[in-house]
């Protein structure tokens, strides 16, 4: 608990600053971090990261990443993102037969997911971000719900926990702690409602909160499956007592383009 605690008092004090200034300072760390966050993915699963596969993955998720731009090569980017994606699913696919099948299709499918989850998650963080100061008030506002929610099904599971969430994913998960979870995340939309600038309803909050802690936490589950597909306990080792970068943050950017497809931020 200490070295977690440690761990996340220093990452703290990077992350926070930098979301306070956004733009470009921001939006480094947003590539990064999922730079990080895929190479994790790739390390799962064992592929080289010097292959061709792997650069390829990396080169669509930074395009992925690309925030609106009004011009230029980037603005390009930007607006034939689709484009770009779908053509290198096709180029994984003629990999398949270059390779004679050493590179599989579900290697493809690999691939091709994990730049979607990865990238999707930290593009629409770096967007969140990016809507002035309702754009910081509601990363916040998702974060603090998304810590509250990993807090009290940490704490309503050990103290009350006896009916297992979702054994076979994450064995000490408990349903117990998946609705103390929700509880907390109501206090934190309460707590935003009075002392925030957000201008949403108490009821429309106390929605939003029960969507982020609900799949928030499938988005956990989602990480905790990789690593049990892969058998491996973390994503990664860079952050001591936590993980890696996506156990950190998978939550987030699980729910993240949730609430941006939805409206909702």
């Amino acid at each position: 608990m200490k070295q977690r605690i440690i761990t996340a008092v220093i990452a703290a004090a990077i992350f926070i600053p930098l979301v306070i200034l956004g733009n470009l300072p921001f939006l480094l760390l947003i590539y990064l971090m999922a730079t990080i966050g895929l190479y994790e993915l790739l390390k799962m699963k064992k592929m080289p990261l010097s292959s061709f596969s792997s650069l390829l993955s990396f080169i669509l998720l930074w395009a992925a990443l690309v925030p609106e731009q009004h011009g230029g090569m980037f603005g390009y980017i930007y607006q034939h993102k689709l484009q770009i994606f779908l053509l290198g699913v096709l180029i994984y696919l003629i990999y398949t037969v270059v390779t004679k099948n050493s590179f599989t299709f579900d290697d493809a499918g690999f691939l091709s997911i994990s730049v979607l989850y990865v990238g999707m998650g930290f593009y629409y963080m770096f967007e969140t971000r990016q809507e002035g100061t309702d754009g910081l008030y509601y990363l916040f506002y998702a974060l603090f719900t998304i810590w509250a929610t990993d807090s009290g099904a940490y704490f309503f599971g050990k103290a009350m926990g006896k009916r297992k969430l979702w054994p076979e994913i994450s064995p000490n998960k408990t349903i117990e702690g998946f609705i103390g979870g929700i509880v907390c995340a109501l206090i934190v939309a309460i707590l935003f409602y009075f002392f925030s600038d957000l201008e949403h309803s108490a009821v429309k909050l106390l929605l939003i909160s029960i969507l982020i802690s609900v799949f928030g936490q499938l988005g956990d589950l989602v990480q905790s499956a990789y690593k049990r597909h892969y058998g491996v306990k973390d994503s990664g080792r860079l952050l001591p007592g936590h993980g890696g970068i996506l156990d950190r943050l998978d939550s987030l950017i699980f729910i993240l383009p949730i609430l941006q497809i939805l409206n909702l931020f």
